[in-house]
């Protein structure tokens, strides 16, 4: 028995081993460009590299704020806003949608679903035409309402099929209980249903933010006004014809990624759960 318990312990050191090494591979890109934007031009390019600058470099984040074509205060809040009303809209949407998907047996629903995860295999650019001639006559391009709504057409899809699975696995019986103290169809779902689903939920808004917020064709095709395109956008600002500005473009990188990490360090409880929890046969 000891014996068995010491292999069982030389094993976890092992696997520990090998996983503090996985996550050391995975997040050294993300140390790199930390690490880029704060050299100098000169050290960026120097061989062989250095692992930490030599003369620590802040004007490249420094730059970021200051008046010019592009403001990083200004193309972050396009971006936050962007990302809440595409999260807004693919909630409001998918969650009735999805109850009704799979609490009710209509002709026409499996070729439904199956709809449903076409448009989540289609490329973005396939859609970019038939969505720029549909933004034109809604007299809606080039302004936030049509990223919104691009970003919102690849939120609701996902959000449906993940969260079918959540009401599916509801018991019927909670419903008819709601209903025998007094609650109607609306109410019960409102009051009993959703709350239930509520992991499910914020996962999907979860990831329907992080969908909007990382999107760069939408931003860039339905938005023409730099004063009012997302953070992804401006990735642009520092490529030019004649050479990049790397520090400038990792600093950059770093700020945009801030946001995405803070999410999944906050609410990874809710996105394990609501991964797992609604993982059952709709």
């Amino acid at each position: 028995m000891d014996e068995e318990k010491k292999i069982q312990g030389r094993k976890n050191i092992a696997l520990c081993i090998a996983a503090i090494a996985i996550l050391c591979i995975i997040l050294f890109p993300v140390f790199w460009i930390v690490v880029t934007s704060l050299k100098t031009e000169q050290e960026i390019f120097q061989v062989p590299p250095t692992i930490l600058p030599k003369t620590w470099n802040v004007k490249s984040y420094a730059a970021q704020v200051e008046n010019g074509d592009f403001n990083m205060f200004r193309s972050f809040g396009n971006s936050f806003l962007i990302s809440l009303g595409a999260m807004a809209i693919s909630v409001v949407l998918a969650v009735p949608a999805s109850y009704g998907i799979a609490k009710y047996r209509f002709k026409g629903r499996k070729v439904m679903l199956l709809g449903f995860l076409v448009t989540q295999m289609l490329p973005v650019a396939v859609l970019l035409t038939p969505m720029f001639i549909l933004f034109k006559g809604m007299h809606v391009y080039n302004t936030a309402a049509a990223a919104i709504i691009a970003d919102a057409t690849i939120g609701i899809p996902f959000s449906i099929l993940i969260l079918k699975n959540y009401f599916a696995s509801i018991p019927k019986d909670l419903e008819e209980a709601a209903y025998i103290d007094g609650c109607n169809r609306f109410t019960a779902f409102v009051r009993v249903l959703i709350p239930i689903a509520k992991p499910g939920v914020m996962v999907c808004a979860i990831f329907s933010f992080l969908y909007a917020w990382g999107d760069l064709a939408y931003g860039m095709t339905f938005i023409l006004d730099q004063q009012k395109r997302p953070i992804t956008a401006g990735i642009f600002n520092f490529m030019g014809q004649y050479g990049t500005k790397w520090s400038y473009l990792t600093a950059f990188a770093v700020v945009t990624i801030i946001p995405v990490a803070l999410i999944f360090i906050f609410m990874q409880k809710y996105i394990i759960s609501g991964m797992t929890s609604g993982a059952v046969k709709g």
